[in-house]
């Protein structure tokens, strides 16, 4: 007896599980990727600076980058603090600017008051202005993108350790650049679909350079 040959309709069948099983894995890696976009989208902005995330990338804190180029010119840092609509905090810098030099590393604090009588949990988000300062603007400690759990009435210090690389000194299109912003907006915590807390940023907008905040209704 010959081979056996499959019929139209096998060979249709075995076309169709093929395509579905194709199908299927583009889906599930589709979909691993979507939820995997926002950390991995604010970890790569957080090592390079992108979007005017300052950097916090650890392997950038060490000795050799912490030392003040005493010939460069001083940068001048203001702060700026927001709040949004749905959160009933008082934010605000417990100090308009600092200056500083390049590798020289600066602190300051800034004050956060729940007004309401809940216990409400809030993150932070911030960004600098100039954006293309940020790639040089690294922070050692700080306070965003972490959860801050105020009890009613509460009222604590949030403290900021910061300082601009040094080869921001070198770099030709740093030259024009004496003053830079750091903006920082607090949201209402929620839950997202993966059951994590972030900020809820649909009600607000902050334009960081003015230091003025414009509220709107987002769109989910």
């Amino acid at each position: 007896m010959g081979p056996r040959f499959p019929s139209p309709r096998e060979h249709y069948r075995a076309r169709n599980r093929t395509l579905f099983m194709y199908t299927s894995a583009i889906f599930i890696t589709t979909l691993g990727i979507s939820y995997a976009a926002v950390p991995l989208y604010r970890a790569f902005c957080a090592a390079t600076g992108f979007a005017g995330i300052p950097v916090t990338d650890s392997a950038r804190f060490g000795s050799d980058r912490l030392t003040p180029i005493v010939t460069a010119k001083r940068i001048k840092v203001h702060f700026n603090a927001d709040t949004s609509a749905a959160l009933a905090w008082t934010f605000t810098p417990q100090q308009k600017f600092v200056t500083v030099l390049p590798g020289e590393t600066a602190l300051a604090f800034y004050t956060a008051k729940n007004n309401s009588d809940k216990d409400v949990i809030g993150i932070a988000t911030y960004n600098v202005t100039p954006s293309k300062v940020a790639p040089y603007f690294a922070k050692v400690e700080c306070f965003c993108f972490e959860e801050q759990k105020l009890l009613a009435g509460e009222e604590v210090d949030l403290p900021l350790f910061f300082f601009i690389d040094k080869d921001f000194a070198d770099d030709p299109l740093m030259r024009d650049i004496d003053d830079v912003v750091l903006s920082y907006t607090f949201f209402k915590a929620r839950r997202n679909e993966q059951g994590h807390l972030e900020p809820d940023a649909d009600d607000v907008t902050v334009d960081a350079a003015s230091g003025f905040s414009e509220y709107t209704r987002g769109k989910r």
